[in-house]
C-alpha cells in the first residue's frame, strides 16, 4: 500500500476529506510514527484505521500541529489538552485566544526567570574562572621565583 498523503482532488468538500497516513504527518512534522501514536494514546488524535493501518483526518492534522506546538512552548499535557479542546469547541475565537494569550505570559514568565537564572549561574562560573586563573598565575610566579632562587 502507498504511503503518501490520499489526496481527493476537486471540490472544496473533497480537500476536507483528506486523510494522511502516520509515515506521512510522522515526515511533515520532522517525528516518528512512535511520538505519533504517544499523541493518539493520550487521547489527542483519533484516526480510523483501515484493517491495521491508521488513517488521520485533516483535524487530527491540526490537534497534531498544535500539540507539537504546545510541547515546543512546553506546556504540560494537560494545558495542550485544554488549548486542543478549546480549538475544537470553541464557537469564536475570541475566548481561546485570551486563554492562549495568558498561557504565552505564563511561559514568557517562565523563561524570562529561567535566563535570569541562567545568567547568574554563568557570572558565578566566569567568577571561578577568574579565581583559578588567578590562582594559577600566582603557583607559576612562585615556581618561577623558587626556581631563580635555587640558580642563584
Amino acid at each position: 500500500m502507498e504511503k503518501t498523503a490520499l489526496k481527493h482532488e476537486g471540490s472544496a468538500d473533497d480537500r476536507q476529506a483528506q486523510t494522511f497516513h502516520i509515515s506521512d504527518l510522522a515526515r511533515e512534522f520532522g517525528i516518528t510514527p512512535r511520538t505519533i501514536r504517544f499523541w493518539e494514546d493520550q487521547g489527542l488524535l483519533f484516526p480510523h484505521r483501515e484493517g491495521q493501518t491508521r488513517v488521520f483526518s485533516r483535524r487530527d492534522r491540526t490537534r497534531l500541529k498544535l500539540a507539537l506546538r504546545g510541547k515546543r512552548l512546553g506546556l504540560s499535557l494537560a494545558e495542550i489538552k485544554e488549548m486542543i479542546e478549546m480549538y475544537d469547541t470553541a464557537r469564536d475565537e475570541s475566548s481561546q485566544l485570551l486563554k492562549f494569550l495568558d498561557v504565552l505570559a505564563e511561559r514568557r514568565a517562565a523563561f524570562e526567570r529561567q535566563r535570569e537564572d541562567i545568567e547568574a549561574v554563568l557570572d558565578e562560573i566566569a567568577g571561578f574562572e577568574a579565581q583559578c586563573r588567578e590562582l594559577l598565575a600566582q603557583e607559576a610566579a612562585a615556581g618561577d621565583a623558587a626556581r631563580l632562587s635555587d640558580a642563584g
